[in-house]
C-alpha cells in the first residue's frame, strides 16, 4: 500500500496563518539534530524555540520538507533550515494556542481535552512563559 504525504506540514501552514490572520505571533518548538541549521549557541537540551512570525523573519518558506528562513539573533543575519519531522510544536506567543507533533510527524491533539493515551513518551517541550501565568497548549476550534 503507497504511503500518504505527511500533513505535518500542512497543518504547520494553516496555524501560521491562522496566528498571523489574528494578530499572534507564531512560534516553532525544535528538537534540534544534525540536518537542523541554527543557532546552536541558543539550543537548550537539544531544543530551540523560534519566532517564525512576519516581523522575525525574511523569506520564510514552510515547506513540505524544511522550514527556511533568515532571522536576525544579537544583530546578526543568520540563514535557518529546519527539517518539518523535527517541529515538536507550533502555537502562538499570546495564548498558548497551538498543536504538538510526535517528532516522527504524527499530530498530537493539544489543551484540556487531551486524551490520556494521545500523550507521547516525551512531551514537547514546554513553550516560554508569557507573562501572567503558566502556558498551555490549546485546542484551535
Amino acid at each position: 500500500m503507497e504511503q500518504l504525504p505527511s500533513t505535518k506540514p500542512y497543518l504547520l501552514r494553516a496555524l501560521w496563518e491562522w496566528c498571523c490572520d489574528n494578530g499572534f505571533t507564531p512560534y516553532i518548538a525544535v528538537q534540534v539534530d544534525e540536518r537542523t541549521r541554527v543557532p546552536r549557541e541558543f539550543v537548550r537540551d537539544g531544543q530551540i524555540v523560534l519566532n517564525i512570525g512576519p516581523g522575525a523573519t525574511n523569506k520564510l518558506q514552510i515547506g513540505n520538507e524544511l522550514i527556511e528562513f533568515q532571522a536576525r539573533f544579537g544583530g546578526t543575519a543568520r540563514e535557518l533550515s529546519v527539517p518539518v519531522e523535527q517541529v515538536s510544536a507550533i502555537y502562538s506567543r499570546e495564548n498558548g494556542a497551538g498543536m504538538a507533533f510526535e517528532i516522527d510527524g504524527e499530530a498530537l491533539p493539544v489543551g484540556d481535552e487531551m486524551a490520556a493515551d494521545a500523550v507521547a513518551d516525551e512531551p514537547p517541550p514546554e513553550p516560554p512563559r508569557p507573562e501572567g501565568g503558566r502556558p498551555r497548549l490549546q485546542r484551535i476550534k
